[in-house]
């Protein structure tokens, strides 16, 4: 393989970027101009101001912003990718809506009651909720997910906590029983579940709520399902759009479902297209695009004054990360390794300590992603613990961590050996992306290098998205750390993500405390909110001083919306806005009144 030659203005890029951000803690105390320049959050709305009048119809274009294609698994029961997601999303949706506080409401499309008593929840949903072909979605069709996903040939990632609280689930699961004892269709509309384990998750986003067309599904197999062309190219929903054509990777068009239980959509339909994050700003002045996934927020202080469009935003329920691994997945279950590379916390503690979060969110991303210090996000205030002090960047703390451990540059050559005086070279996966992928990627390395530590990027190179999942989830052996992104989702309960059975454990973490105090976050006495609240404080500093992954930032999502769209939200889960009332004020949308022209690549950077 021929190493790739790097341009002379990345290079000038780097230095200019390692200079940067080694000033960086000079100017925290005293630059207070450079702290006046910092974006704020909280100066953003949630929901789009309306201007103009509504028209009837017209088309929505939405900016899926990736620098790969989407998968196309377009089912909740089967996606596991983000991009998957934000498609279904406009087609379907879960059966059951949130307050801003990520509690259940009796406002979606099925309501419920409560017996804790006896740990069960009976649900009826809507009599006017239909499948897009017409026909009724039923409390059979909700069975019918349980029993897909929980069933022992299911090789997707939803099998989750949440449903193997469910009576009777574990058994199912095993394939020890045909049956889940704990669901009972009561009539064609009305579904009761019983839990074994009755935990406060369920009733904060914890109850799979996302029915599957049995009349579609049940002659495919199991294991076939993911691949089948009704979730790939016919994917069938009930939310206030259907799919009308896909290209694959590409595109997907879709039009108004006049038959939504809310009521008909104001909107003719919409057509969700991947979009490049390099060319995001000039697809949004010229009005090719409405509305995006997510703006880059490296790019924002430049185009802050775009004339055609309303930025919304508000603090992301996900954070950015350094994972180390530390075991395999045998089993369905986490077995760690006491002998992987990355085994000694020590080590883990030191590459913490070694780069600056803080420098990171300032300089790339103007304030809009800040210094990380638990795995719980201030997304979640109730939770997240900011008493807690988790390592800052301290190169000093850094290099005295490896040398008490061992790591000693034996042969002088600048880079440390292991604690047995072997070389140490630590492989390095991160993901291809905006603009800023690259460069703080190699901040990353450089910072490393500069306690001793010699970090080398995976293949020489970033991985794109799809990739890097597949080879991260599959535990390469090649992969020693990765930088990802976790969402905590509605509710705070980390076992989906943390647990010793969980899929998207990924670094392959497990210990006798983590399993207590998962446990202890989803027991009965966790219904009380101060007693929930004081173990996943505990848990978070188990993590700061276990580190099976170390959160850098905390991240701002920001939506740019176009001047033409009404009724558009940060987040339709919690603000009580829904898709079916977008509407447009004009067929065509506004363009700004100054567009960034696309700057041509041409010589050596072309020939990257």
């Amino acid at each position: 393989m021929t190493r790739r030659s790097i341009p002379k203005a990345f290079l000038a890029l780097m230095l200019m970027l390692v200079l940067v951000l080694a000033g960086c803690n000079d100017e925290k105390e005293g630059d207070s101009a450079a702290e006046d320049e910092l974006i704020s959050i909280e100066d953003f709305n949630q929901v789009k101001t309306n201007e103009g009048e509504a028209i009837e119809g017209g088309t929505l274009n939405f900016g899926l912003v990736s620098d790969t294609a989407f998968e196309g698994t377009l089912n909740y029961n089967f996606y596991s990718g983000n991009p998957d997601v934000q498609i279904i999303d406009w087609f379907s949706e879960s059966l059951l809506t949130m307050d801003e506080n990520y509690a259940y409401t009796q406002d979606g499309a099925a309501t419920f009651e409560v017996d804790e008593d006896n740990h069960s929840i009976t649900f009826t949903i809507n009599e006017n909720l239909n499948w897009h072909d017409g026909e009724p979605v039923t409390a059979e069709d909700w069975a019918y997910a349980y029993e897909v996903v929980g069933h022992p040939d299911y090789d997707g990632v939803r099998y989750t906590q949440s449903l193997s609280s469910v009576e009777g689930m574990p058994e199912y699961h095993k394939g020890e029983t045909d049956e889940i004892s704990g669901i009972e269709i009561i009539d064609e509309k009305t579904i009761k579940i019983t839990y074994h384990e009755f935990t406060p998750s369920l009733l904060a986003g914890g109850i799979w709520a996302y029915p599957l067309a049995k009349h579609i599904f049940e002659d495919i197999p199991i294991e076939d399902m993911a691949s089948s062309d009704a979730v790939r190219t016919e994917p069938i929903g009930y939310g206030p759009f259907k799919v009308e054509s896909i290209v694959p990777g590409e595109s997907v068009t879709m039009v108004k479902n006049e038959d939504y239980w809310r009521g008909e959509p104001k909107l003719d339909g919409v057509t969700v297209r991947v979009i490049n994050p390099n060319v995001v700003v000039q697809s949004l002045q010229t009005g090719d695009i409405d509305a995006v996934s997510t703006f880059p927020t490296e790019q924002y202080k430049d185009n802050q004054d775009m004339s055609n469009v309303e930025f919304l935003g508000g603090i992301d329920t996900a954070y950015t990360y350094i994972g180390f691994k530390l075991g395999k997945i045998e089993d369905g279950e986490v077995v760690p390794d006491p002998d992987a590379k990355m085994a000694d916390v020590n080590l883990r503690r030191a590459m913490w300590y070694a780069v600056d979060n803080d420098a990171v969110g300032t300089k790339f991303y103007d304030g809009l992603r800040w210094n990380a210090t638990t795995l719980t996000p201030p997304s979640h205030p109730d939770y997240h613990d900011a008493t807690i002090e988790a390592p800052t960047y301290d190169p000093k703390q850094a290099n005295e961590i490896l040398d008490e451990a061992g790591y000693i540059d034996v042969d002088e050559d600048g880079f440390r050996e292991d604690q047995d005086g072997n070389e140490l070279v630590i492989n390095f996966a991160s993901m291809s992306g905006g603009d800023t992928a690259e460069p703080i990627a190699q901040y990353y390395m450089q910072a490393w290098k500069e306690v001793g530590l010699n970090v080398q990027l995976l293949d020489g190179r970033l991985q794109e998205f799809n990739t890097f999942y597949d080879r991260v989830e599959a535990d390469d052996p090649e992969i020693d750390i990765y930088q990802g992104a976790w969402g905590v989702g509605a509710d705070v309960d980390p076992s989906g993500l943390y647990g010793r059975t969980a899929a998207f454990n990924y670094p392959r973490y497990a210990s006798e405390e983590n399993d207590r105090l998962l446990k202890e976050g989803l027991s009965e006495e966790a219904f009380d909110q101060e007693y929930r609240q004081e173990v996943y404080s505990e848990w978070q500093q188990l993590m700061v001083d276990e580190i099976p992954v170390f959160p850098t930032v905390y991240r701002a999502i920001l939506i740019p919306v176009n001047n033409r769209v009404q009724n558009y939200a940060y987040n339709f889960t919690t603000t009580g806005v829904y898709r079916y009332e977008i509407a447009v004020t004009q067929e065509e949308p506004f363009e700004a009144d100054e567009i960034t022209p696309v700057e041509e690549e041409t010589g050596e950077e072309a020939a990257e």
